[in-house]
């Protein structure tokens, strides 16, 4: 019989701990201000989201004209070996997907 009123002891004193311990958790004082600061947080996300959809039109746009500029060299090359600027180009063109698939990948 002293093993229950054990248990049961035991599993009051965890609840009184957790109650104290749940009032002492500092909480929003104001529930408005609460979701003021989520708001903020949402318009400072859809501001950078703006921003990076901005930044990976402009790299789409440079990567295409790359990509158009290299094709051009190839294309007037007949040998087999690529010229340093060739692959400079190419290593630009991935350099900018790989900043665009990023910036997808942030949220």
């Amino acid at each position: 019989m002293a093993r229950p009123l054990h248990t049961a002891a035991a599993g009051t004193i965890a609840a009184t701990l957790f109650l104290a311990w749940a009032a002492q958790r500092p909480g929003p004082e104001n529930p408005e201000e609460d979701k003021t600061g989520a708001r903020m947080k949402r318009s400072q996300i859809e501001a950078l989201l703006k921003s990076d959809r901005a930044s990976s039109i402009e790299d789409a746009a440079r990567m295409v004209k790359l990509s158009g500029e290299l094709q051009t060299e190839l294309e007037k090359n007949d040998k087999s070996v690529l010229s340093v600027a060739a692959l400079r180009k190419a290593e630009e063109i991935e350099k900018l997907a790989k900043r665009i698939r990023g910036r997808l990948r942030r949220f």
